[in-house]
This record gives C-alpha cells, sequence and structure tokens, in this order.
C-alpha cells in the first residue's frame, strides 16, 4: 500500500466497478419491504452546487446502509428540466452573445435550450457520479422524458373533469422582465426603500408610493369608523388630476388602517391584491376597474400623455408634474415597505390581471393534511409538520400556467369559432378551427406528480413494489413549492401518499454562516472540492455533528481535516494488513465491534440521525480503535486476527460515509468482494435485526 491514500487514484475505477457489478439496481423480493428514495431531481440548467453535495451525502448513506443490511433498496435518479429557471439561466446566456429571446421563434428557442440542457444534464449526472451516488441508473428519469409528459397530461386531465381546473382572469403577480406570471409561493417577499407621496385628492390628502396609477383608481376608501371621514363616507368627490378633473366615490372598508399615512386610501383593483379584494366587497359602489399597466411593464393608453411610459420613468415624471400643479403637498423620501419581487431576476412584480389555469386546491388540501394528521406521511422535525400545515391550511388556488417557452405545453385547445376552451390527454382536437394554449405548466406541477409518474413509466411492476416510497429529503426551503403539493397530487392520483417519511435537510452556509450566493463570493464548488481532498472528505464534512435538518457551516478546512480522516483509515488499514501477531481473544473487544457498535450506529441511521451517527463512527475509528486498540496491538494485548476482524467491521460502519476510501481498504485486506455488497455486521443468514 502507498504511504497515503491518493483518493484520484482509486475513485473513478472503484465507482465503474460498482456499476459494472449491478449493485445499485435492487432485487425486488415481494416477502420484503423495499426502501425507496425518489432523488429530488436536480436542475438539468446548471451544474451541481453544495447544497445538492448535501442532499446528495444525506441520501446515498441512507441507501448504502439500507442496502447492507437487506432492504430491497431502490434510489432512483432523474433531472428536472426547471421551467422558468431554466429559461432564465438560458437567457443569461443568450444576452452574453448580445443576443435575447425575441430573436427567436417559439420551436427554434425551445430545441436551442433542449440542446443546451442535454450537455448540462449529462455533466449533472457525471458529478452525482464523482460524489459516489449508488443511484440505479437503469431508472434515470426526465421531467420531459415523453412516458412522464404522459402522466402529466393525465393529471391534469383528470383534475379538469373532476371540476378542479378551472380558467379564470384575476389578478396575477407578473414578472414584466421574464414575462410570465407565477403562483402566490414563488413570490420573494423583500424591503425596499422608496418614496412616500402625499397627493391631494380633492378635500383629502393619501399616502401612496405609487402615483402613476391613480389613473385607474376607482374610489377612495376610509375606515368605517374614522371618525375624520365618517360624513364623507357614501359621497361622490370631485378630484383635480394631471389629466384634468375626474370623480370618485368614498367608500368605507375595514381594510384601511387609519394610522397609515392620513387614513385614507386610493383603490386601484387591477393592480393591488388587496384593491381587487375590496372591489370585490363593493362592486355596487364601484364602476368597473381599467388597467393602467401591461404585461411589458408599461402604461395603457388611459394614462394618455404617459402611455408607453416604463413605470420608473412615469413615476419621476409624474412626481415632477405634481408638483408643478400643486398637487403633492410633501415626499417621504426613505419610506421602508415589503415589495413582491421575482424569485430568479429580482424585478418588482406587478399584480396584473390575466388568464390563468388554475386548481382548486381545497380539496387537495383537505386530503393532505388528514394524512399529517393520521400519520401517514410523518415529518422526521416536528418543526416542519407545523409549517407544512400552516401552508395546507392557507394555500390559494394554484396557478399552474407559465407565459414561457421551456417546458410542458398545456393540453388546453381554445376553439376559435365558440371561445370555448377543451382539455385533452395530449392530442389534437378535430377540425381545423382549434388552437392549442402557448402557457406551458408550472415546472412544480408536472415536478410534484415526480414519485408517482416515475415508478410509473420505469419497470414493470415498480410501481406497484415501491410505491409510497419510503424518504423524501429535499432542504427545507422548498417545503411549500414541492413536498406539499407532491402529497396533494399524490393523494389525488393514486388515492395514497407518495412518501411516508420527510427528511427535511437545512441548507449550506459558509464558515462564517452566511448564505452561499456568487453575489457575496463565497461558493464552494463541489466538485472542485472532490477533486482536490475526495468526494470522501466532503460527504463527511457535509454530515458530521450537525442535525439533518439544521444548516451547516462548511469551510475548506473542515473538508481538509476529512480528508486527514480518510488516510487515517488507510493508514490503519496499511498497518493491520502487516500486523501479525498472536494474544489471547478479548471477549470484551469482541462484543462491541462485532455487535454493541454496529447496533448502535444501526440504531441511530434508523432514526434519521445521520450526523450523529457519523460522529460516533469518526470518534471510535480516530480515538477508540486507532489510539487505544492498535496501541494495545503493539504491545501484543490483541492479536492480528481479532483487529483485522474489528477493522473489517468498522470499514461496513464508515462505508455510507466514505465509500470510496473504504472500499479500497476493503481490497487491500485481501477481499475478494465488493464492500458495497457486504452485509451490515449484525445481519445473520440473512435476516435482518431490529435496531431499535
Amino acid at each position: 500500500m502507498d504511504s497515503k491514500y491518493n483518493h484520484k487514484k482509486y475513485e473513478d475505477k472503484i465507482y465503474e466497478a460498482w456499476e459494472k457489478s449491478g449493485a445499485f439496481t435492487p432485487i425486488i423480493n415481494k416477502k420484503k419491504k423495499p426502501f425507496t428514495i425518489i432523488m429530488p431531481p436536480p436542475n438539468a440548467s446548471d451544474p451541481l452546487h453544495i447544497g445538492h453535495a448535501r442532499e446528495v451525502s444525506t441520501q446515498d448513506i441512507l441507501i448504502r446502509f439500507h442496502r447492507m443490511t437487506g432492504d430491497p433498496t431502490l434510489w432512483l435518479p432523474g433531472a428536472d428540466h426547471a421551467g422558468i429557471e431554466t429559461q432564465f439561466v438560458f437567457e443569461r446566456k443568450l444576452k452574453e452573445k448580445g443576443q435575447s429571446r425575441f430573436d427567436f421563434d417559439r420551436e427554434t428557442l425551445y430545441q436551442m435550450i433542449w440542446d443546451d440542457v442535454q450537455k448540462n444534464k449529462e455533466t449533472m449526472e457525471n458529478q452525482l457520479r464523482r460524489l459516489g451516488a449508488s443511484c440505479d441508473w437503469s431508472r434515470n428519469k426526465f421531467t420531459l422524458d415523453p412516458d412522464i409528459i404522459k402522466v402529466v397530461y393525465q393529471t391534469f386531465k383528470n383534475l379538469y373533469d373532476d371540476g378542479l381546473i378551472y380558467r379564470g382572469k384575476r389578478l396575477v403577480n407578473y414578472c414584466t422582465k421574464c414575462g410570465t406570471g407565477y403562483s402566490e409561493l414563488e413570490v420573494e417577499h423583500v424591503e425596499e426603500t422608496a418614496k412616500l407621496y402625499y397627493i391631494k385628492y380633492g378635500p383629502f390628502i393619501l399616502a401612496t408610493t405609487r402615483p402613476e396609477t391613480k389613473f385607474a383608481d376607482t374610489a377612495v376608501a376610509v375606515h368605517p369608523t374614522d371618525k375624520r371621514y365618517k360624513r364623507y363616507i357614501g359621497q361622490e368627490i370631485e378630484v383635480e388630476g394631471l389629466l384634468g378633473k375626474f370623480k370618485l366615490k368614498v367608500i368605507a372598508d375595514t381594510y384601511v388602517d387609519p394610522k397609515f399615512g392620513t387614513g385614507v386610501v386610493k383603490i386601484t383593483p387591477l393592480h393591488d391584491f388587496n384593491d381587487f379584494e375590496v372591489w370585490q366587497r363593493h362592486l355596487d359602489e364601484m364602476p368597473e376597474p381599467k388597467q393602467i399597466v401591461n404585461m411589458q411593464g408599461k402604461l395603457t393608453e388611459i394614462a394618455g400623455k404617459y402611455a408607453g411610459m416604463k413605470i420608473k420613468m412615469a413615476r419621476e415624471i409624474i412626481e415632477k408634474e405634481l408638483k408643478e400643479k400643486g398637487l403633492l403637498e410633501k415626499i417621504i423620501e426613505n419610506y421602508v415597505h415589503n415589495v413582491g419581487v421575482c424569485y430568479r431576476c429580482k424585478t418588482v412584480l406587478e399584480p396584473i390581471p390575466s388568464e390563468q389555469w388554475y386548481i382548486n386546491v381545497k380539496p387537495l388540501t383537505t386530503k393532505a393534511l388528514k394524512s399529517i394528521k393520521g400519520k401517514k406521511v410523518k415529518f422526521v422535525a416536528k418543526k416542519y409538520e407545523k409549517i407544512a400545515n400552516h401552508w395546507l391550511k392557507n394555500l390559494r388556488d394554484w396557478n399552474v400556467s407559465r407565459q414561457i417557452v421551456w417546458g410542458i405545453r398545456i393540453p388546453a385547445w381554445k376553439n376559435t369559432k365558440t371561445g370555448e376552451w377543451m382539455v385533452t390527454n395530449g392530442e389534437i382536437p378535430e377540425g381545423n378551427f382549434w388552437e392549442q394554449d402557448i402557457d406551458t405548466f408550472d415546472t412544480w406541477f408536472s415536478s410534484s406528480q415526480w414519485p408517482f409518474a416515475t415508478l410509473q413509466t420505469t419497470k414493470t411492476g415498480d410501481f406497484d413494489y415501491f410505491y409510497p416510497t419510503t424518504v423524501m429529503d429535499p432542504s427545507y426551503d422548498i417545503l411549500p413549492f414541492w413536498v406539499i403539493r407532491m402529497i396533494m397530487l399524490g393523494l389525488y392520483k393514486t388515492n395514497n401518499v407518495p412518501f411516508t417519511d420527510v427528511l427535511l435537510h437545512g441548507l449550506v452556509r459558509d464558515k462564517n454562516g452566511v448564505k452561499i450566493s456568487k453575489s457575496k463570493g463565497n461558493v464552494i464548488n463541489p466538485i472542485e472540492m472532490v477533486d482536490k481532498y475526495g468526494a470522501d472528505a466532503l460527504r463527511v464534512a457535509l454530515v458530521r455533528g450537525v442535525q439533518v435538518e439544521n444548516d451547516n457551516s462548511l469551510s475548506e478546512e473542515s473538508i481538509n481535516g476529512q480528508r486527514k480522516f480518510s488516510n487515517k483509515i488507510w493508514n490503519a488499514t496499511r498497518f493491520v494488513k502487516e500486523l501479525e501477531n498472536v494474544a489471547p481473544e478479548d471477549e470484551e473487544f469482541n462484543k462491541y465491534y462485532l455487535q454493541e457498535l454496529p447496533k448502535q450506529i444501526a440504531n441511530l441511521l434508523d432514526k434519521y440521525k445521520i450526523g450523529l451517527a457519523a460522529e460516533v463512527v469518526y470518534d471510535n475509528f480516530w480515538h477508540k480503535f486507532c489510539d487505544i486498540e492498535i496501541e494495545r496491538a503493539k504491545k501484543n494485548e490483541i492479536g492480528s486476527k481479532q483487529l483485522k476482524e474489528a477493522l473489517l467491521v468498522l470499514l461496513k460502519l464508515l462505508h455510507p460515509f466514505m465509500p470510496f476510501v473504504t472500499e479500497a481498504c476493503w481490497k487491500e485486506l485481501g477481499n475478494d468482494t465488493l464492500l458495497i455488497s457486504e452485509s451490515w455486521p449484525t445481519i445473520n443468514n440473512g435476516q435482518k435485526e431490529k435496531f431499535s
């Protein structure tokens, strides 16, 4: 053996040997309950980031452990087309070339993105291999596989036929830069410092951050109990405006906060969600609302001479002219308030009326809540169960249509003669008077069907045997976007939960606990770390000593520390391999290493205490086995045969966490079999013990 472990010499060859052996593919045994993880599909638009590395490490540890305990174990890999995220990334590449999405027709742009994604997808899958992911590549799926699309279409058709899908014109959160609407869950709320304008409105002065929308005002509102304005309620006032005088009715609504500004607010129903609801409550008191901002983020024709201006420019000019006409009372310069921004490009979202496809979520959330209450779905960390319940109880109808090219096109067709809509399973209706909807599905709609869609389209019998799956393990930040929706659609489509355990893992932060991002310059590239220190070192650094559900502060120093641990395993193996001595059998030694420690680690992994399991096996190897037992062997207090048996057990216990170095050491000790296919130390005659 070399004096030091060189991961570059072994990792690729070992992974190739694993794949050739068929160890990743489960053997179905209907007498045994399977252990199944459907991999949360990484986005096919970009290489893996450090968060993916933590996710992959966590899942692979569980998969390798359960495979060793004799469970029929399936880890199904896949990739997500990722809708707007992928198109956004591709548009950024176009911009670097001086191009934009508007330079290409729909079919050309789609094909360009497809070709780019296929390259990225291959890169991402090779990176999973570099991390040691022992997933079953024979069942690899992509959210744009034709058979997956067929399942997605069928679900949409079922929902439509059951009256749970409707097309409605409502306010949506619209990004004028990305050119699409979003559901409420995708809106990122941030603090913004803006100007608060106090404008004269007839007898009132009212405060607003958006003077440019005043051309679409339909009323002014006050609180019903506000004594200052009680005499105006129900009256019509005349207002001097930039385009001449106009009249508005004064209405009373409890939405108005008497303490905000002057206690008077303008109501613009088609550009504010709260104002829209006020309008719905006062339909008989207010005229039909008008749209002042279009899909391009410009003022419409009702703005008169300001029509066609972008919002920012219009606001500046309107501010200037309000001052000149004496209609601006004052401006508060540094007013801090919350705004919704696009989670991709950070553009402030515009509430804009638009026709979209919606899912009536109430029947779906009711079943999901019941499944959680009945423990059919269990959250490993109870705090996330509370969060899931909160979202399910407060979820609004889900806008599933997106105005982008990249994704699964909605199988809805409009009759050009009657204006009626038809939803199909993807087939084209007969007749030449049908036009297909140009919108695509929200990527979360298709990915929320991932557990059953994958198993229904892989190998015969997979769905019946592996569904419901065992563990779903994404990061906690997509709990509302994905996890609760998988439960909703899984129950709807299969009448069963998609998974029984939800193991949400925390985010990876830098060594100072700061969120990792390109803008902060603290990005840790997982593949660079693998190249430098080895996959085993990175994997253990990502999981050791931290609860799965908690964030993990990672540094290159900590990864290097685990590289030293890899070398410690290698050197201990070198010593044991060369040691030849005879000493009396130590029964306590055998009992601990061959029985007690394996059961302890198995018990922790059974309970998903992965960080603690890694800590225990680390301490036992480094401080107990190396510092104590090897020193005892040097004194001839433990014989080489007994020491080797203990080392073989330790290699098995370490294997889920550090698969490459343990596999290399296993072979160096003269074993003809692959360690990946070995049984857990306490498994006797193929029978699995209860560890907890």
